[in-house]
């Protein structure tokens, strides 16, 4: 295939498109769209067998020349930058396919330094970014909101690194201790660590407000890495290929064999590559499976998308997420990349805070997926179910996927269809799940070190203005940078 450069455009509509770079640095869109690929590339037949003997990495490094186009970043510095992002993954294969008892296949997503799925997106961003970065002597400070991985995995990928700093606000208590010392332990000094005495959601507003202040992000070149950046959806559909190419019985048959591949979700990022996979001709069928934060099993049930009165809090933290933003890239695509019909309905959305899907568009979401929400006691019961039959520890998020399995076999429905769990997280992660599982937590030697280590961590208290407290580091880094600019060139 000729390279020719990708241009990405806003699922709103009203925002200039942009090349990978452009979307890769600024997050959301200026219309408060999300960027998507302006065409979606078709994968034949003949392309999808000669990469189902590739390795993970493999697969990221051609979906990533796929969407960036060698112009941004030719092929041997990709595969460089890909290489190195891996670099301090503990499996040698990156990611690894555990196959347990009764057709259970379970994707391990968490052999990064984190011991979560977001390593592996993140790795990958954080060198795209520095590329960018050094090749244009500019600085960045990436700011993050996080409700336990995203914002330690952010942190490990870009510590140390001279053309950025990373500012953190983790909601204190809300998180796991080990998650909580994942960040805290970075004594790094680009990393700065904020304790907001809030919940996720609500250490988003002073976030929000800082972005929609233009002049201050162009300014003080300020982005996020949460789960709407695009090229962390890009390399998450590397999960959804090598799920395919694992659990695939062989690629001779005419049509190609479908997998069914299970998603456990909270912000819909692993959803929405899924779905894109899927759009540009991987054959899978997609389960989302959430816990008791429900909209998309709401949405896709019934067409409601709208929010609940509160986030529940469940064992699987991390998906304890009222507003999927990611979905946003889903209607997008269901609607045909009609982004009047997008903007129309995420503008009702964020009004009302509730929207009935359209039917053909809701007709179209069933046909594209299946859902479940699961309850603390079902993931209670998945855990150790799959700990008595495979001696094989779950972590909660895990589980949620597993148990629609679980499910499917209990109902007798023997289906030819081979079925794949994405398994976001390992159990390491989370002992007091473990625990409440009724099981024996197995902690790594590097998790249990963080206890003895030393943290850093501010605190935004109650009654503090965070907004304030989070312009003022930011500007303080930006002068700090500036003096480092000029010093080295004098």
């Amino acid at each position: 295939m000729a390279s020719r450069i990708m241009w990405y455009v806003s699922t709103r509509g009203m925002a200039p498109r942009v090349d990978f770079e452009g979307a890769l640095f600024s997050g959301y869109a200026s219309d408060g769209g999300l960027f998507m690929p302006e065409e979606l590339p078709q994968l034949n037949r003949e392309t999808l067998c000669q990469w189902s003997t590739l390795s993970y990495p493999g697969l990221v490094k051609e979906l990533c020349a796929l969407f960036i186009g060698s112009e941004l970043i030719p092929k041997d510095d990709l595969n460089d930058l890909i290489d190195r992002a891996f670099s301090r993954f503990r499996h040698r294969d990156v990611v690894h396919l555990s196959r347990l008892r009764n057709g259970l296949n379970v994707l391990e997503l968490w052999h990064g330094v984190t011991y979560a799925f977001k390593d592996l997106s993140l790795s990958c961003t954080a060198q795209f970014l520095q590329y960018f970065l050094e090749k244009k002597e500019k600085h960045v400070t990436v700011v993050i909101g996080t409700s336990g991985d995203t914002g330690s995995a952010a942190i490990e990928s870009v510590q140390g690194a001279k053309n950025v700093d990373i500012i953190v606000l983790l909601p204190k208590g809300h998180c796991t201790k080990i998650q909580e010392l994942q960040m805290t332990t970075v004594l790094k000094e680009n990393v700065h660590v904020f304790g907001v005495e809030g919940n996720s959601d609500e250490l988003d507003e002073p976030i929000k407000a800082v972005f929609a202040d233009t002049v201050f992000v162009k300014k003080h070149n300020l982005m996020s890495l949460n789960s709407i950046n695009w090229s962390r959806i890009l390399v998450q559909m590397a999960h959804h290929f090598f799920a395919y190419f694992q659990c695939a019985p062989s690629l001779d048959t005419h049509p190609l064999p479908l997998v069914e591949v299970v998603v456990p979700t909270g912000a819909a990022g692993n959803l929405a590559a899924g779905y894109i996979a899927q759009k540009i001709g991987l054959p899978i069928r997609l389960v989302v499976a959430v816990n008791r934060n429900d909209i998309i099993h709401r949405t896709v049930q019934q067409g409601d998308f709208s929010l609940s009165e509160v986030v529940k809090s469940t064992l699987a933290s991390a998906m304890d997420i009222q507003v999927p933003y990611n979905m946003e890239r889903v209607f997008w695509l269901l609607s045909g990349s009609d982004s009047q019909v997008t903007r129309a309905l995420m503008e009702q959305f964020e009004r009302t805070q509730s929207l009935n899907l359209p039917k053909e568009l809701h007709s179209k979401l069933s046909e594209a997926m299946t859902s479940e929400s699961v309850s603390d006691e079902a993931i209670i019961q998945t855990m150790g179910r799959c700990w008595d039959e495979n001696q094989y520890l779950l972590c909660p998020h895990s589980a949620v996927a597993v148990n629609y399995h679980y499910q499917q076999m209990d109902r007798q429905q023997p289906s030819s269809t081979p079925r794949c769990c994405l398994a976001p997280a390992s159990a390491a992660k989370f002992p007091e799940a473990v625990l409440a599982a009724g099981l024996t937590p197995e902690t790594p030697a590097e998790i249990r070190a963080l206890e003895h280590k030393e943290t850093r961590c501010t605190p935004m208290r109650r009654g503090d203005t965070w907004m304030l407290m989070l312009r003022d580091t930011i500007e303080d880094l930006s002068w700090r940078w500036k003096g480092h600019v000029l010093n080295a060139s004098q």
